[in-house]
C-alpha cells in the first residue's frame, strides 16, 4: 500500500524531465536545487531557466535544451518549489529567488548566458541587481513586467495569502488547476498549433508530488511579482539583454520601447506566430535570434565577412 501525504501519492518518484545527466546544488539553508546539464565541458556557460506558474519544471526549456547539449555547456534546472529541487514549505518571493539563483549561478565555470522564460527574467534581473550575481547576457522569452497592466503583489501574511495557504482553500485549488482538463486548457493557449501530449502529461505528473502546491499558491497572489518592473529591474541592468515576443494571452508588452528605444544594451526580436512559447513552434527561429544576439558588439562585420569568405571557398572548389 502506497504512502499518500496531504493528498498527493508518494509511491512514484517523479520523472526525469530530460534524458540528460542530472546535477544537485546544496544552497544555504538546507535546500537543494537540482537540474539537467549537457555533454559538453568547454565554452561560455548556456543556462536555461523554466517558467513560473501551477507546473513548470525544465521540460519547458526541452528544445533549447536538445539542440545545445552538445554544443556549449548547457544547464536547466529546476528551481525550488518544482521539478526535481526540494519543495519546502517557506515563504517564496521574487528575492529569495534571487538569492538562490545568485548562489547556483555563482558555482558555474563563468558567467552564463541566460535564457529565462516569463516570470523567472525577473528572477534574474534581480539576481543581477541586489545580489551581484555575474551573467554573460540575459534573453527573456515572453517577459513578464513589461505591459501596461501589471499585477500588484499581496505581501506574506495578507488577507489572500493567508486564505490561499488554508490547506482547507489552497490545496483544492491548487488540485483544480492542475487536473488534467485545465493544465492542457492552459498550455494551449501558449500554442498556435497542437500541444505536445508528452508536455501535458509531464506537468500532471510534476503537480502530484509532494509540496508541489506551496510555490504555486505563492504565485497566485502575485507575490512573485515585481511592481514597475521596467524601473525597478530592467532598466537598471547593464548586461546585453534580449526580448523574444510575439502575442500572449497572459502579458503585454506595450512597454518594451521604454527599454528597446532608450536603452542600448537592449534589443528584441518578435516571433510570429506564437503565444508565448516561441522555442516550441518556431524553434529555428529562435536559435537564430539568440545566436545573431550573442554576437559580441562590433564583431557582427567580422562574421558576417567570414561567412562571406567561407561561401566563396566553397564555390570556388
Amino acid at each position: 500500500m502506497s504512502n499518500v501525504i496531504d493528498g498527493y501519492n508518494m509511491a512514484k518518484p517523479l520523472t526525469p524531465a530530460l534524458d540528460a545527466e542530472q546535477f544537485a546544488f546544496p544552497l544555504a539553508g538546507g535546500v537543494t536545487l537540482r537540474g539537467y546539464r549537457g555533454e559538453v565541458a568547454e565554452g561560455p556557460p548556456l543556462v536555461l531557466m523554466h517558467s513560473i506558474n501551477a507546473a513548470p519544471s525544465a521540460m519547458e526549456m526541452r528544445p533549447l535544451f536538445e539542440y545545445y547539449r552538445d554544443k556549449r555547456p548547457v544547464w536547466a534546472p529546476d528551481l525550488p518549489g518544482f521539478g526535481l529541487s526540494d519543495r519546502p514549505d517557506v515563504r517564496y518571493n521574487s528575492s529569495l529567488y534571487a538569492r538562490w539563483l545568485a548562489e547556483w549561478l555563482e558555482s558555474l565555470p563563468g558567467p552564463a548566458d541566460v535564457v529565462a522564460l516569463s516570470l523567472t527574467g525577473e528572477f534574474v534581473a534581480r539576481a543581477i541587481l541586489e545580489q551581484g550575481a555575474k551573467v554573460r547576457s540575459l534573453s527573456l522569452i515572453s517577459p513578464t513586467g513589461m505591459g501596461i497592466r501589471t499585477p500588484r503583489p499581496s505581501s506574506n501574511g495578507s488577507p489572500i495569502d493567508r486564505f490561499l495557504g488554508s490547506r482547507w482553500v489552497g490545496q483544492p485549488l491548487f488540485r483544480l488547476l492542475t487536473c488534467r482538463p485545465s493544465i492542457r486548457w492552459f498550455l494551449g493557449q501558449a500554442f498556435v498549433g497542437s500541444t505536445p501530449e508528452y508536455l501535458v502529461r509531464y506537468a500532471c505528473e510534476t503537480t502530484r508530488q509532494p509540496g508541489a502546491h506551496f510555490a504555486p499558491l505563492k504565485f497566485l497572489t502575485f507575490n512573485l511579482f515585481t511592481e514597475q518592473a521596467i524601473s525597478r529591474l530592467y532598466s537598471r541592468l547593464k548586461n546585453r539583454c534580449l526580448v523574444l515576443f510575439d502575442r500572449d494571452p497572459n502579458i503585454g508588452f506595450e512597454r518594451l520601447p521604454e527599454l528597446t528605444d532608450v536603452h542600448s544594451n537592449w534589443a528584441a526580436k518578435q516571433l510570429s506566430p506564437s503565444l508565448g512559447l516561441p522555442h516550441w513552434e518556431l524553434t529555428r527561429e529562435t536559435i537564430a535570434a539568440l545566436e545573431d544576439f550573442w554576437v559580441p558588439p562590433g564583431r557582427e562585420a567580422i562574421a558576417s565577412a567570414d561567412i562571406a569568405e567561407n561561401s566563396a571557398r566553397r564555390q570556388s572548389a
